[in-house]
């Protein structure tokens, strides 16, 4: 990037939050390998977080452009960050970047001041690209998730909230989502970085708070609720 002086430009200054180290290992790296208009990589990861407390503390230390969230992680999630920064770093830009396209997701983390909303199947590419459009102050949302958004303002009195739902922990909605979609075990575990058995352990726990008895019904009772 360069400016009306044909100077370099800062590059934009983003923070990662999510729990999985890996996972932030390879959006850094991605972003830092992306050109920007001049050709030249424009994006320069700053710093990473894993938890809610360490992603509070670093985003107020370094004061980042731009705050890539993810939206469930075991301590509160991207809407505990969210609330605790925002009144005092008004300045700073959150893009949501979560496995779940869940609704309520959606609307929950943008009533809460991000500026975008996308999935974790987004391509690099598009991903500094929506970096650089929620900087410069534009609203990026991966395409089926812009509905969403656009159904909860234009209908401000419909609740978010479902007691069903409130009563399931962040990794048991990942695992309902990802099971109601047809993934395998095997496949759930690999998404989510846990083990077959934890997965045995989550879905059982589903079916029991929700009081389905097999799959099938696991998974129209998430398609009534557009969780899939």
């Amino acid at each position: 990037m360069t400016g009306s002086t044909g100077e370099a430009s800062a590059p934009l200054r983003v923070y990662l939050v999510d729990d999985h180290a890996m996972f932030r290992a390879g959006v850094r790296a991605e972003l830092r390998a992306q050109p920007g208009a001049a050709g030249s990589p424009d994006i320069d990861v700053v710093g990473e977080a894993g938890t809610v407390a360490e992603a509070i503390a670093g985003i107020t230390a370094l004061r980042p452009d731009v705050v890539l969230l993810d939206v469930h992680m075991p301590d509160g999630g991207g809407r505990a960050v969210l609330d605790a920064v925002r009144r005092t770093l008004p300045e700073v830009r959150f893009l949501a970047l979560s496995v779940s396209d869940a609704a309520e997701d959606v609307i929950g983390l943008i009533r809460g001041g991000a500026r975008g909303y996308v999935t974790k199947t987004i391509s690099p590419e598009q991903l500094a690209d929506a970096v650089r459009r929620v900087a410069d102050d534009d609203a990026v949302f991966s395409p089926r998730l812009a509905g969403f958004v656009l159904d909860a303002f234009a209908r401000p009195d419909v609740p978010v909230a479902d007691p069903e739902l409130d009563q399931l922990t962040n990794r048991e909605r990942e695992v309902l989502r990802l099971l109601a979609r047809g993934y395998a075990y095997k496949e759930i575990a690999k998404e989510l970085y846990i083990s077959i058995k934890t997965v045995e352990t989550h879905v059982s726990n589903v079916l029991r708070k929700l009081q389905v008895s097999n799959r099938y019904e696991l998974s129209r009772w998430a398609a009534d609720r557009r969780l899939v």
